[in-house]
């Protein structure tokens, strides 16, 4: 099972180097016949004739193994619980050094200490939707440090642990925003990513109890990643940046391909500042709409 293997397992040297000669002696074939070296030593005599060109079925060979080869380095690379198509659109951050660092240190993290969320659901926010249908990013800071809370989608929290305070505070705008909306009783907000909600924290784990205990090691440059990603790569997305931290993390999103909504945080320290009253959700639908794409039905939950 996923949750089974350790994360050193997805960065074993013997699978790497294989796929690594594998690549190179694709790259050599695909190179122009007529640049190849003769593979005969010093003084063997006059060079031989070069090879003929390579057929068309050749090259296609060629670039299938190619492509087998750098499907195995991605798969060898990925973290458990990682869906498919955010493999593919991130795949280029899991060989980077300061990436392998960071799966270091959770790993050893969770030798000595309980880690939230648990490793399965690390990753929950890739498993919900293709990343090409991502509509509206909410950005949060850390997980819940508490048992059983954190599941992988920020604010969000597993039945039948009760809603947070900031997400108590997101349900009654809700129902002072979106027509008909009804505090559902729990704070699962499973029912909004799989509609293409991206509910994304800047570090995606934490030691017990102790909140932003995994700040500053790697996690940021990861989640800054996926948002630029997001804002490289799509049109039209709704970013609803809450609080001082998440405007900071959103500064780069690319404004015009994109519509930013900002307000204050919803937690009670500061829901009163303006947070109530914002419109969000119902504004996001709207500019969702003006986009071509579906509105998001917020009463899902």
């Amino acid at each position: 099972m996923i949750g089974q293997k350790t994360i050193h397992s997805f960065f074993t040297p013997v699978s790497k180097k294989r796929i690594s000669k594998d690549l190179n002696e694709a790259e050599e074939d695909a190179k122009d016949p007529k640049k190849r070296k003769s593979s005969a030593p010093e003084g063997a005599g006059p060079p031989q004739p070069c090879s003929p060109p390579l057929s068309p079925d050749q090259l296609e060979r060629i670039a299938r193994n190619k492509r087998a080869a750098l499907e195995r380095l991605a798969s060898a690379q990925t973290p458990p619980g990682f869906g498919q198509s955010w493999r593919n659109g991130l795949s280029v951050e899991f060989g980077k050094p300061y990436f392998k660092q960071l799966m270091g240190f959770v790993a050893d993290e969770r030798k000595r200490h309980t880690v939230y969320p648990p490793a399965e659901h690390v990753f929950t926010w890739t498993q919900m939707c293709d990343i090409r249908d991502v509509k509206v990013v909410i950005l949060g800071q850390d997980p819940y440090h508490g048992p059983n809370q954190a599941h992988g989608l920020c604010f969000s929290v597993k039945k039948p642990v009760p809603p947070p305070p900031s997400l108590e505070n997101m349900y009654k705008e809700l129902v002072s925003d979106i027509d008909g909306f009804q505090h559902p009783g729990h704070g699962d907000l499973t029912g909004w990513a799989e509609q293409g909600v991206l509910l994304l924290n800047a570090v995606l784990t934490v030691r017990a109890h102790q909140a932003n205990s995994h700040k500053d090691k790697g996690w940021e440059t990861f989640t800054d990643a996926v948002v630029q990603w997001l804002s490289n790569n799509l049109e039209g997305l709704v970013f609803m940046l809450w609080g001082a931290y998440a405007q900071k993390k959103g500064a780069a999103i690319n404004r015009k391909r994109h519509h930013v909504l900002q307000a204050v945080h919803p937690s009670p320290l500061s829901a009163h500042r303006g947070f109530f009253g914002c419109k969000h959700f119902s504004k996001a639908n709207e500019l969702l709409e003006q986009s071509g794409k579906s509105p998001v039905n917020w009463k899902a939950l």
